[in-house]
């Protein structure tokens, strides 16, 4: 029986070799946004490793915008040149390089997760106040963000525009925008994090405004015969947040709106919700936004085994699997699911003659 993971997917002018993409993965090692060597080298040996799209870390479209002091960043023109180096390296081993385009928003200024992760608060090194649609902090921990008004609002919007301008001059040739995982986006989604009283408020379609102004503005500018993904996440798991039946009719006007695929993730808006996690569990998430908005859908979560990845596209419940641990763990996993599929999948000529 032949295999679906190694087949080719194409979105409208690109064809990714395979279904398998590299996850937006933090890597927490940047000097004012700058990628450098460890950039050049994690991304680089994906590619190599046989993945049909690698994307970029969540890259902070501000400064303001990240996640932490040392995230990645796209906010000025002075970033292109050494990614531009990494994209051209990606598409040299037949991958597609992609970047994700992020604002942290009230998850903002917090250190790497191995000296703790903590919340750096305004006035003390490396920290800054973050910005959200209401004044309502993450946790006890976190700073109370400043709320955006309309001007901010416009701002954030330019600086994703802008971002991805940047980034079609390094030559990345698709684009995700990260809507999930609490970040600025997710935040004006979710009635949990999101309680204002003007049009980005209150109603699914005032809630929504956000996202679609982004993706409407980047689609406008982006190449329209390159591929823009959304990242959401598909529920909150929590009572009274976002929910699974708003996150497929987001999808449905996402797809009016120019996007291609969303990327079905969840969770992560507030501490302390209990997931019960597993192997593929989030794949329902991705099947059911698939089956009722008609958008192609990627899917995310403890996909591990060559045979699990192939069943989910196999059984048409997403067009792609994106993976992000596994990848870490093994760079080279897809050449190794080819083996284990027995996919006529060639490694790369300087290690060939180790397969024997």
């Amino acid at each position: 029986m032949s295999n679906v993971l190694f087949t080719p997917l194409t979105l409208r002018g690109v064809t990714f070799k395979n279904r398998i993409a590299v996850s937006p993965m933090c890597q927490y090692s940047s000097e004012d946004g700058f990628a450098n060597d460890w950039h050049f080298v994690h991304l680089g040996t994906r590619a190599v490793g046989g993945a049909g799209l690698v994307m970029t870390e969540a890259t902070a479209v501000e400064p303001i915008g990240r996640i932490s002091p040392q995230d990645l960043g796209i906010w000025k023109d002075e970033h292109i040149a050494p990614l531009a180096r990494i994209v051209r390296f990606i598409h040299e081993h037949g991958a597609v390089a992609g970047m994700q385009l992020a604002h942290a928003g009230r998850k903002a200024s917090t250190g790497q997760p191995w000296t703790g992760g903590k919340p750096i608060p305004p006035g003390v090194k490396d920290g800054w106040k973050p910005v959200g649609p209401s004044p309502i902090a993450f946790d006890a921990e976190h700073t109370v963000p400043d709320e955006l008004d309309e001007a901010g609002i416009q701002r954030v919007t330019r600086a994703f525009v802008d971002a991805a301008m940047r980034a079609h001059t390094a030559g990345f040739r698709q684009l995700e925008l990260h809507a999930a995982h609490g970040y600025l986006l997710h935040e004006f989604l979710s009635p949990l994090s999101n309680q204002r009283k003007d049009r980005y408020g209150g109603s699914f379609e005032n809630r929504v405004r956000l996202t679609r102004e982004v993706v409407q503005a980047v689609r406008k500018r982006w190449p329209e015969d390159l591929p823009v993904f959304v990242r959401i996440s598909a529920t909150d798991w929590a009572d009274g947040g976002w929910n699974l039946d708003e996150s497929v009719a987001l999808a449905k006007l996402l797809k009016q709106d120019g996007a291609d695929l969303i990327d079905c993730s969840s969770g992560a808006l507030v501490p302390g919700v209990k997931i019960s996690s597993g192997p593929g569990y989030q794949t329902p998430f991705a099947e059911r936004i698939r089956k009722e908005s008609g958008i192609a859908t990627g899917a995310v979560g403890f996909i591990r085994s060559a045979f699990q990845a192939d069943h989910i596209l196999r059984t048409e419940q997403a067009d792609m699997v994106i993976l992000a641990r596994e990848l870490l763990r093994d760079p080279y996993w897809p050449l190794h699911a080819a083996r284990e599929l027995h996919a006529k999948v060639a490694w790369p000529p300087q290690y060939e003659r180790a397969q024997d």
